[in-house]
């Protein structure tokens, strides 16, 4: 893809997601299948597969009803242990994961949008979160973290709004520990799109690629046996940009 256009793309992504972040509309970014209809971010977040109870839990203005997936379900985290969330936006996943790991662990969130960042990192000082960190980065060039330094890598439709899914799996492979493990929601489509439209892609559809070829860029970039764990129809199994959209839900370990 040429630079101009991936550089659409990400100011697409950065202008969108900061109006979400700034409440003014969800519909402009749309990652899930109830962020557009459902009555309330909370309810969008239940369809994806949230806990109602656990949302409880977590400061209501992290939820913000986007997202295809409920990683942290399947993650398995533990005390102690040191977690990245890419993509993290206003903290939801940052937030469930600190509340597992306990005070002897850490969650770092990254996000490329300031306006996110301020109101994720609001949302922890507003909760009195000790365990948790929100730091700006493009996952796509480099993660700041440092190598070999995490237990669990989460992301809620997230690596489908990179551009190179490939470069995007190689940093998380850098940052993970030996063993360590990702465990990432996204969406996948039954074929590549016909045309990329830089609104569509930050709605999380014209980036979705192949699942073969998702599943691939994991194993290339280094990961070995990527599984799918979980899989579902998204938008009732209607066909969006002339392709048949899936939810997935994915683990892969660093060996």
């Amino acid at each position: 893809m040429e630079k101009k256009r991936q550089q659409n793309i990400k100011q697409t992504i950065r202008r969108n997601y900061g109006k979400i972040a700034l409440e003014e509309s969800s519909k402009d970014a749309c990652c899930g299948p109830g962020c557009c209809s459902s009555p309330s971010p909370s309810m969008a977040a239940t369809e994806v597969g949230y806990d109602s109870k656990e949302l409880q839990t977590i400061p209501e203005a992290s939820v913000l009803g986007v997202g295809c997936g409920a990683p942290v379900k399947f993650a398995n985290l533990q005390k102690g242990e040191t977690v990245v969330d890419l993509g993290s936006g206003a903290g939801i996943d940052v937030f469930l994961s600190a509340n597992d790991v306990g005070a002897t662990g850490n969650v770092i969130g990254i996000d490329m949008t300031d306006e996110m960042l301020e109101r994720a990192r609001r949302n922890a000082k507003n909760n009195n979160y000790s365990n948790v960190e929100f730091k700006k980065g493009d996952i796509e060039k480099r993660i700041p973290v440092s190598s070999d330094t995490v237990d669990a890598v989460i992301s809620n439709c997230v690596i489908n709004l990179t551009t190179d899914k490939v470069k995007a799996f190689k940093e998380v492979l850098r940052i993970l520990k030996s063993g360590g493990r990702m465990v990432i929601s996204d969406l996948v489509a039954d074929r590549k799109a016909d045309r990329i439209d830089a609104d569509q892609w930050s709605a999380c559809i014209d980036g979705a690629m192949a699942k073969q070829d998702y599943l691939a860029s994991i194993n290339k970039a280094g990961f070995r046996d990527a599984t799918v764990l979980v899989e579902r129809e998204f938008a009732g199994g209607e066909l969006v940009g002339g392709r048949k959209i899936t939810s997935i839900v994915v683990r892969a370990v660093k060996s």
